[in-house]
């Protein structure tokens, strides 16, 4: 019998938006993952500043950008840890919850590459689960040989193996929040329900005087 895959995607989803809804739907059909467990960020242990969102209000968020894909669910475990979120922590966390059964994935960003040494853990994460790196058509394939000395022969053929093609969109949570505090347009950007929170809640200094004329 197959063993089960399952995809974890931490991030701080500040806000959630289409492009990670896509990529990850993109990912569940390529690895063909059993499910995807979105788990927002208390902190990222890189960046220097909390969320501009609070907990509840992403957590909220992300609920209304996942609610019509049933193999997406959300997770508040490192919401509920103290800051910063460690990535190694979560995977031993959940590998602990879901069983030695289960074939776990860490999704990330081709972008995070380069940041992958300074990860708290990083060679006993590699070796914990399959750290899976997003790439975007019509970009280079990420390539992990330069980390060779340092981690290992199998642990970079590990991570090549799960080098993971996503489609082309061009979308980041810091734009949407730019574009939200200057009245811009964003409704190609996010789910509806997810805008409609937004813009009831005021966040990420929304301008509804700008936006609805």
């Amino acid at each position: 019998m197959a063993r089960k895959k399952i995809i974890l995607f931490g991030g701080t989803f500040d806000p959630i938006h289409l492009g990670h809804t896509k990529v990850a739907a993109a990912t569940v059909k390529y690895i063909e993952a059993e499910r995807m467990i979105f788990i927002p960020a208390k902190r990222s242990p890189l960046k220097g500043y909390m969320p501009s969102a609070s907990d509840i209000d992403r957590l909220k968020m992300i609920n209304f950008a996942i609610s019509n894909q049933d193999i997406f669910e959300v997770s508040d475990w490192e919401l509920n840890m103290p800051a910063p979120s460690y990535t190694l922590n979560t995977v031993m966390h959940f590998q602990a919850e879901l069983g030695s059964d289960i074939i776990l994935y860490w999704l990330v960003g081709a972008d995070s590459i380069n940041d992958l040494i300074y990860w708290h853990g990083i060679t006993e994460l590699i070796d914990e689960c399959n750290i899976a790196m997003m790439y975007r058509a019509d970009f280079d394939k990420p390539d992990f040989t330069k980390f060779e000395q340092l981690w290992g022969k199998e642990r970079i053929e590990k991570l090549q193996r799960n080098i993971i093609p996503t489609p082309l969109i061009n979308i980041s949570s810091t734009e949407v929040r730019e574009r939200l505090n200057s009245g811009q347009d964003v409704s190609q950007m996010l789910d509806y329900e997810v805008l409609s929170y937004i813009q009831e809640h005021n966040l990420y200094g929304y301008k509804p005087n700008l936006l609805d004329q």
